[in-house]
This record gives structure tokens, sequence and C-alpha cells, in this order.
């Protein structure tokens, strides 16, 4: 106990920004020894995104040393990185909570700190809010820095570029921009940029050579002076002159000609960066224009580390600890060369969609675009239109991104393009941002658009392969993060809609979407016993809407719609488009996700608050019903309607 209490002696006392400026400098590397235990300690017992945090150690304690946060705003790209800053700025308790329901955010959250400007969670756009920022603090005439920490992964993101052609012409606005070139986002970084990036990293004498050659030229008697004037005049025009991949070059001095914003290199070493902070102090003082200190972590502080990890058990976890320690704390060297092994095997977002077993079998046919939504999708449109059928895998999240693509590239040119989007619907413990609520709403407006919602292992099959069939338009099969369930079994199927259960003399249709259909049948169990009939079914394709439903709907008396979809033009509102449309008159009662941002927490807390249990569903149906849909149920009281519930 008392070895454990010593060992966070330095990052206990810092409780903010203020105390870690008053550290001496001797401190540091031991509170980045001490930071880095406490974050395999939690992380591994939590899980949450260790890699990426373990690489920015030092490249935050830099930071918030240099500048003054929350005056000055950071923001990160993306905000699982954060996990350092939080603890250097007062939320070193509550990490046994992290991503659960009343704990720590996993990313940025400005309603736990002051110190988090913003909910930053999707790549590529820390550079558009530092313009939007900086350029607000330069109307109003605030004198506040703006740092965006963007790593060469979120680089790969077209917005990234967009922005930093506003940012370097923009001389009045007071922006940082901090390049972790660390080869990493979830995975290793993939693509040309990449690639010249590490180049740099890999010739560190090449900005030397030009320098010590300027001094030489400069200390030459009579011309020196005027011959070194001369040929940095004539910068701008040597880079007019580059073609145009010239920025993608390993000449970082491009990147200072006329009013392109300055660019230092810098290794942050095992001492938390004196280079990185001598580079940050030089871009505060420099008041005219952007700046871009460039940090990278130390080989092996990261990357030999798993960037995501999952809650393990009591002796897996302490397992776990012991092994990291060896690799994080002793940079094992054998621990880098094999994740440098795995590197070259696996490909960066194959990883994350559970696709390295198809990359391995079939390798040019998988194809990474790195943090690329709208570029995936276009470049499929490409596909397609030369007689291939790609299969684009997405977080369902991403897929707002890229929704100009899929409606102008894809579906004008009536291009088969089969999405895959995973983690549809309530995600829980990544927070707003990642849940998947949007999509049906999104894809309901785009013409020619055909959905598939899986309710298990099965029908994913199944509906997959339907998917991959359609050659004259694009179609998506959306399913939730979570266990797969195996198999839900179906009754009989009606013109392609599944039945799972039926009672003679039903007078509810229980229509549920996807992995509801699991939860319908468990509900439609609960309200037999209190003597209300209902036959649940599945209709595999949500959208367009099954023309069998409208049939079945009026062969009862109460319909009632279950998805993981938000209320406001999801699957509820296209059947009640099709029951108008058919002249049926049928009640349609929807249940579904509330149309707000739902806090972070497990999927099963999240789904309980929103009143998507098979208890609450028995228990709003059994209301319904009572309340004059001519279903006859035992009169009993009932409770206030959940916030998710909308009568039609």
């Amino acid at each position: 106990m008392f070895r454990k209490l010593t060992r966070v002696t330095v990052l206990r006392s810092v409780r903010g920004p203020a105390d870690l400026k008053r550290l001496e400098a001797d401190r540091l590397p031991t509170l980045a020894a001490e930071i880095r235990r406490e974050l395999v300690t939690s992380v591994a017992r939590t899980g949450g995104h260790l890699g990426p945090n373990l690489g920015v150690v030092e490249l935050t304690i830099a930071l918030h040393r240099v500048f003054d946060s929350p005056r000055d705003t950071i923001i990160w790209d993306t905000g699982h990185q954060a996990y350092v800053h939080k603890m250097l700025t007062g939320r070193q308790d509550g990490w046994e909570r992290l991503k659960k329901t009343g704990g720590l955010s996993g990313y940025p959250c400005r309603a736990e700190s002051d110190h988090d400007h913003v909910e930053n969670s999707h790549a590529s756009t820390s550079l558009s809010w530092a313009d939007g920022v900086a350029r607000a603090y330069a109307l109003t005439g605030q004198r506040r820095n703006v740092v965006a920490v963007i790593g060469d992964g979120a680089l790969t993101g077209g917005m990234a570029w967009e922005a930093l052609n506003n940012i370097a012409a923009g001389k009045d606005r007071n922006v940082i921009v901090v390049v972790n070139d660390n080869g990493r986002s979830y995975a290793p970084t993939i693509g040309g940029l990449a690639d010249r990036l590490a180049s740099l990293r890999l010739q560190p004498g090449y900005e030397r050579v030009l320098e010590a050659g300027k001094h030489a030229l400069a200390s030459t008697p009579v011309v020196g002076r005027r011959s070194t004037r001369a040929c940095t005049r004539s910068r701008p025009a040597q880079g007019r002159a580059q073609p145009a991949g010239a920025l993608l070059r390993p000449r970082p001095q491009v990147l200072r000609a006329g009013r392109r914003p300055r660019h230092r290199g810098h290794g942050v070493g095992a001492a938390p960066g004196p280079a990185l902070r001598r580079a940050g102090h030089r871009a505060r003082r420099h008041a005219e224009g952007p700046r871009l200190p460039a940090g990278r972590e130390r080989r092996g502080r990261a990357d030999a580390q798993p960037v995501g990890v999952r809650p393990r058990d009591r002796a897996a976890h302490r397992a776990a600890v012991g092994e990291l320690d060896q690799r994080v704390l002793r940079g094992d060297c054998g621990a880098r060369r094999a994740a440098a092994g795995r590197r070259r095997d696996h490909r960066g977002h194959a990883r994350a969609h559970r696709l390295v077993p198809f990359a391995k079998a079939f390798p040019e046919r998988c194809i990474d675009v790195g943090i690329a939504e709208q570029h995936a999708l276009t470049s499929a449109a490409g596909l397609a239109l030369g007689g291939m059928h790609p299969v684009v895998a997405l977080y369902s999240t991403f897929l707002n991104r890229a929704f100009d693509q899929l409606l102008m590239d894809v579906a004008l040119h009536g291009k088969g393009v089969t999405l895959v989007l995973d983690r549809a619907g309530v995600t829980g413990n990544d927070g707003p941002s990642h849940n998947g609520m949007w999509d049906l709403s999104l894809l309901g407006m785009v013409p020619g658009m055909r959905v598939a919602a899986p309710r298990d292992a099965g029908t994913l099959r199944e509906e997959l392969a339907e998917a991959v069939a359609v050659e004259d338009g694009p179609t998506a099969v959306r399913f939730p993060k979570g266990a797969v369930i195996e198999a839900v079994p179906a009754v009989r199927r009606v013109g392609g809609v599944d039945v799972l259960h039926e009672a003679a003399d039903a007078s509810v249709l229980m229509v549920c979407v996807g992995a509801f259909g699991d939860l319908g049948v468990a509900a439609a169990q609960r309200l037999a016993q209190q003597g209300v009939a209902v036959t649940v079914v599945d209709p595999r394709w949500v959208l367009p809407v099954p023309e069998v439903l409208v049939g079945l709907a009026r062969a009862h008396k109460l319909v009632v719609t279950v998805s993981d979809c938000g209320r406001h033009g999801g699957f509820g509102s296209a059947l009640g488009d099709a029951l108008r449309a058919a002249e049926c008159d049928v009640p349609l009662r929807d249940l579904a996700i509330p149309q707000r941002f739902l806090d972070h927490g497990s999927r099963a807390d999240v789904l309980a608050a929103a009143g998507l249990t098979a208890q609450d569903v028995a228990r709003r149906v059994t209301e319904w019903a009572a309340a004059g849909s001519g279903v006859q149920v035992p009169e009993e009281a009932s409770e206030e309607p959940a916030a998710s519930e909308e009568p039609r």
C-alpha cells in the first residue's frame, strides 16, 4: 500500500495546470511515469483508448506548462487522446467509472470541466474549430491562443486541409497547430501523407543541413547577407514551381513560404519534451499568424500498446498491468519490434471494423482510406462505375459526414454500393457523438435507398448477401454494438417479413427493427400473461417499408413500432407514411430513441433510460391498448409515459 502511494505522489499533487507549472523540471519525468502507470491500471480495468494517451503524455505536460488553459483554448483531434489532459486539469478521480453511467466521458466534455472547450470525437475537425474560435477572438479583441493538437491520422481527412487553407491566410488569427505525427490513429496511419510525414521523422538532419547552409552563406564576407536575403525571397517562387504534390514531400520549409504557417519539428524524448516546450514558448510569443510546431512521442511509448482496451477480469487485469509495466515503463525494444511487425500486417481501419481476417485472405480487395468517409463513398461510386460492387464499412455515426457523397455520387448515379453500418442505434459508453441513431433519418431521404436491419447472426449473413446482389442503387445493412445474437427464430415468413411471435385473435401488431426482435418477443410473452394477444414481426428490410406490413396492420387494432433509431424521420415515421398513403387508419404508436443527445453509459443503461426494455414496452402497449384502441385488456393503473414515446 505504501509503495502505491509513493508512486502517485507527484501526480496527486497536480490538481490543475497552475500546480503543473510550479513543478521543478527534474520532477517531470517522474510525473510522466506515474501518469502512464495510472493509465495502464485504469484503462485495463474499465476499457478505453490506451495507446493514443500513452503517446501524448509528454506532449500534454508540455502544452499545459506553456499555455494558460482554460483561457487558452486547447482542442484535441480526436478527443480520445485527452485522458492525460483530464488528469492534469483536476480529474484524477473517477477513472474507475470511465465511460460508464455517471462517470468520466471518454472524450472532452464541457459538463466536466472549463478546460474542455470542444467535445471533439470525430476526426479531422479540430482545425476548423480552431480557425473559427481564433477568428472570434480576433474580432472581439481577445488576445488568447488557440491550440489544435492533430495527429497524422486525422490529417488524412480532407476537412483538415480545407481548414489549413483558411488558417494559413489569416495573419490576425492566433492559431498554434501541433502535429502529433506518431504514425497512428486508431491503428497505423495509411496513405501518402502518412508516408511523407514518416520520411520527415526519418530524415531529422534535413532541416539542420538547411540551417547550417543558411548560416554559412550569411557569414560569407561582403555578399553573404545579400545572398541570404535573395535565397529567402526566392522560396515562394520555388513553392509555386513545385508540382501539386509538393506539400507531401519531405520539405517542411515549403510550409514557411509567404503567409503559410511556420513549421518547427521537435521530437519528444523520455523527459517531458524540453524541445517541444521551447517550441511552444516561441509559438506563443509569435503574435502574427498561425504556427505549426510538430510534436511526436518517443517510439515504443504508444506503439507497443493496444489502441483500445476492453475491460478485463481481476486476474487478467493484474497480469496485464504487470506485462504492460515492463513494456511501457522500461521501453521493451522487443515489444516495439513486434508491434512494428504487426503494423505491417494489419491495415488501420480494417481492424476497427473486424476486417483483419478478410484483409489477410484478400489483401488486394481490402482498401483502407484512413479517416476519410467522404472520399470513401465517392471512391466506392467510382468502383461501381468500373463494374465492381464495393462494400463500405463505416460506424453508423460517421455516415453523417458522407451524406452528400452518398446522395449525389452514389444514389444519383444509381450505383450498386453497399454500406455496412456498424454500431447503429445506441452505442452507450462512447457518448452522444457516437450513437448511431441518425442513420435511418438520413437514409430515408435518399431516393432508391434500401436498408436492411438484421436481428441476429443468421439474418445478418442472409441480408448482407441480398444487399450485395442489388446493382441498381445503394443498399445498407445496419446492426448495433455489442454481442451478436445467435438466433431469434421466425415462426414463418410473409412476403419477406418474418413473423417472430403470433397468438390467436391477436389485436396488436408489434413491428420490431433489427436486434429489437428479441426484445419484442420477450415483451409479447409478458403481454400474453396480461391477456393481450400480440403478433411480433421483423420487417428485415426497413426502407422502403415492405408492402406486406400495410396488410398486416389492417388485420390488427393497434400497431406499435420498436426501433433503435431517432424517432423523427425514423422507422415509425416511414411506416406511418406508408399507412397514410394506403389510407389505413389503424392507430400507430412509436417507441424509439428520444430526439436528443444522450449521456454516456452502458448500452443497457441508456436503453433503459429511454424506455426501451421488454418491461417498458409491455407496459406502454398495455396502456395504449386500454386507452381506446379497441383492444381488450385488464384494467390496471398506468404510469407516466417515457420520454421516448410519441403517439401518432
